[in-house]
């Protein structure tokens, strides 16, 4: 293995750390939601890069950001798609000015693997990668 591999290898680690950490940060509940989105978003997206930006996990697609999660002052973990207005899904609340859309959890069980996927999926198609 190169030394570029390995570099690189180094690197993807210490972001996944990084994003492992920020779950452990929070409480028991909120930590098992980060953690099952994470384990959701890695396997529907496997080429995406993730890292801690601006102080919360989010994944890549290329350049663009598609999917991040962080907590909310309503005490509870916001999952957030830059594009979700595009998804035209009605479980997904507008959020700021532009076409990201965001739900949330403030329980585990909350979470819908089955929308959950296809919203990923929908990242994957509108990144054209």
């Amino acid at each position: 293995m190169s030394t570029k591999t390995t570099k690189a290898i180094a690197k993807a680690q210490d972001r996944a750390d990084a994003i492992a950490h920020y779950a452990t940060t929070q409480t028991t509940e909120h930590a098992a939601i980060c953690q099952a989105l994470r384990v959701e978003i890695d396997a529907a997206l496997p080429k995406a890069t993730s890292k801690i930006w601006h102080a919360i996990p989010v994944w890549f697609i290329g350049e663009n950001p598609v999917v991040g999660y962080n907590m909310t002052a309503k005490k509870g973990v916001n999952l957030l798609f830059w594009s979700g207005q595009s998804f035209n899904e009605p479980a997904l609340e507008a959020a700021g000015k532009f076409k990201a859309a965001q739900i949330q959890f403030t329980d585990v069980s909350q979470i819908d693997s089955k929308a959950l996927r296809r919203w990923l999926r929908a990242c994957h198609e509108l990144s054209g990668k």
